[in-house]
C-alpha cells in the first residue's frame, strides 16, 4: 500500500465571496451538503462557483460503508421544513443546475422517498427552469420507491456503484453490486428520456481488467454518464487506500468509457460524482 499522496492530488483552498455566501447560507438554515459531510476535494473549486450539492434526510446514515465520512449511526428526527429551506437557499444562490443526495433512510418505512419528492416540487414551484440531478441510495432496490422519483422526472437520476464486484461486500457493506445495477437499469426501461449516471472509486485494490469489467456491466445497464475518481481514506479508520492511480491512467479509462458509448465520462484523481455535474444534463 502507498499513502504518501502524489503531487497530482492537489486541492484549492476554500476562499472567495461565493464560498463563504454558501457557508454562510447553509449555516443560517441549518442545511447539509454532501461537499462537508463527506469532506469532498473540490469543495474549494464548486463552492468558488457558487455550486453545491446539498443533502437531504439529515447527515447521519443507517449504513456503514467503510469508504464514506458521512456519519453513521441513528439519525435524528426529520426535518420537515427541509425542502422548502433548500428551495429557498437555491433561490437565493441562483442555481441553474442542482444536485441532491440523501443519506440512507432505512429506519423509515419509505426510505426518505416523500421527502425526495417534495423537495424536487419545492424547487420547480419556485423556478420550474432549474434542471435537477438526484443521487439516490439503492432504496433496497424497491421499485415502488424507486418508481417515485422517476415519477417525478428529475433530468438526471444517479446512483453510484461505487466499485467492483470482489470489493463491493468489503467496501459497501450493505450494498449490493448487482442490486445497484438493477436500479439503474429500471430508472432506464421506466422513462428512457432521463439521463442515468453512475460514478466509481479506484485504488481501492482493484485491477484494470476489474475495471473494465465494471464499465461493462454499468453499460450494459443503459448508464448515459460516468464519472471515475481516485478514493482518499477519510480517516484511519476508514478502508484504507491500496494505491494512487495514475493521471494518465484516468485518461485511457475515459477513452475506452467513450468507446463504449458513454455520453460522458469524467474521469480523473478528484473526479466525484457531482464535479461538472452541470455539462451532464445539456
Amino acid at each position: 500500500m502507498n499513502h504518501k499522496k502524489p503531487k497530482w492530488i492537489r486541492v484549492k483552498l476554500p476562499i472567495g465571496k461565493n464560498y463563504q455566501k454558501i457557508k454562510n447560507l447553509i449555516k443560517l438554515n441549518d442545511l447539509n451538503t454532501v461537499c462537508q459531510s463527506a469532506s469532498c476535494p473540490n469543495i474549494g473549486e464548486c463552492w468558488g462557483k457558487g455550486v453545491a450539492t446539498f443533502m437531504i434526510l439529515g447527515n447521519i446514515c443507517t449504513r456503514s460503508c467503510r469508504f464514506c465520512g458521512i456519519k453513521k449511526g441513528r439519525p435524528k428526527k426529520l426535518d420537515r421544513e427541509e425542502p422548502k429551506k433548500i428551495a429557498e437557499s437555491i433561490m437565493t444562490l441562483k442555481t441553474k443546475h442542482v444536485v441532491l443526495t440523501s443519506v440512507n433512510r432505512d429506519d423509515l418505512k419509505d426510505m426518505g422517498v416523500s421527502i425526495w419528492v417534495e423537495t424536487i416540487k419545492k424547487i420547480r414551484n419556485l423556478n420550474n427552469s432549474i434542471t435537477i440531478e438526484a443521487l439516490i441510495p439503492d432504496f433496497k432496490g424497491d421499485k415502488k420507491i424507486i418508481e417515485e422519483i422517476i415519477n417525478i422526472e428529475p433530468e438526471i437520476i444517479s446512483h453510484n456503484v461505487e466499485t467492483v464486484f470482489r470489493l463491493t461486500k468489503k467496501v459497501r457493506v450493505q450494498a449490493k453490486y448487482n442490486r445497484s445495477l438493477e436500479v439503474l437499469e429500471y430508472i432506464k426501461i421506466k422513462n428512457h428520456k432521463i439521463r442515468t449516471k453512475t460514478g466509481i472509486m479506484l485504488g481501492l485494490g482493484e485491477t484494470k481488467e476489474e475495471i473494465i469489467d465494471t464499465m461493462i456491466d454499468i453499460k450494459k445497464s443503459k448508464v448515459d454518464i460516468l464519472t471515475i475518481g481516485q478514493y482518499l481514506q477519510p480517516s484511519s479508520k476508514h478502508y484504507p487506500i491500496y494505491t494512487f492511480i495514475s493521471p494518465e491512467m484516468f485518461q485511457d479509462l475515459k477513452k475506452i468509457g467513450l468507446k463504449m458509448g458513454f455520453l460522458y465520462v469524467e474521469s480523473g484523481p478528484l473526479v466525484r460524482s457531482s464535479y461538472h455535474a452541470d455539462k451532464h444534463v445539456k
